[in-house]
């Protein structure tokens, strides 16, 4: 049996919070071995900052556009994030690009989700990009994060059909859904200590994971034919 360790989180935020919610959900009802002791929000006054303040968690404010340049931003936050002594920090719709530094910094406990199936559609705008290639499937990913643009190893992935009539909207709409899964089952693999993060390395059950995990209905597996 698995020992459940109980993580420390941190969320790095810059909008409504929507995966967030899912994480404080949660963790309030004991489904997820979490305790989030703080929010930050690099933009002020964001949705995501009131779920944390009804949650009870400290929500904090670090509005990037009050800093010379991103050397001194993330100097800031570094040291707010570090005030609260994470385990893990997770970025939940965290809209900067992150520089060698901090993610050195954070190396084997920083992750993020990213809507696209990884390494597709890396960057902004990814349903109307998938929309536009006339992809059948699309989809989320978790992944570590390094200093290049979504480009760390990918951990798991979640798969999403393009429907017939599908637009951005409902496209988006649906992969959200899931993507409310998919950050609550990493976290839960690191807090029972499934799954590991060594520097570049992701080890799951002791392996080296050499393709992203998948995850469909409440199962988890390896497709063949995944990147």
């Amino acid at each position: 049996m698995s020992i459940v360790q109980k993580i420390r989180l941190v969320v790095l935020i810059s909008g409504r919070g929507s995966n967030l919610q899912a994480i404080l959900d949660q963790a309030a009802n004991g489904t997820l071995p979490v305790e989030v002791n703080a929010v930050i929000s690099n933009r002020p006054g964001v949705l995501g900052l009131k779920r944390a303040q009804q949650a009870g968690v400290p929500a904090l404010e670090l509005d990037h556009r009050g800093f010379a340049d991103q050397t001194c931003f993330e100097s800031s936050l570094i040291k707010l994030i570090d005030r609260y002594k994470p385990d893990l920090v997770i970025l939940a719709g965290f809209m900067r690009i992150l520089t060698v530094a901090f993610t050195k910094h954070y190396q084997g406990r920083l992750l993020n989700i990213h809507p696209s199936l990884l390494p597709k559609f890396r960057g902004l705008h990814t349903h109307e990009r998938a929309l536009a290639a006339r992809e059948v499937e699309h989809g989320a990913s978790i992944h570590t994060v390094n200093a290049e643009l979504d480009s760390g190893p990918v951990i798991i992935q979640v798969r999403v059909p393009i429907l017939l009539g599908d637009d951005h909207l409902t496209l988006a709409a649906r992969v959200l859904e899931q993507e409310h899964r998919l950050y609550p089952k990493a976290i839960q693999w690191l807090a029972e200590g499934r799954l590991k993060l060594d520097k570049e390395l992701v080890l799951f059950d002791g392996y080296q994971l050499e393709k992203p995990l998948q995850l469909e209905n409440n199962s988890v597996y390896i497709r063949s034919d995944a990147p």
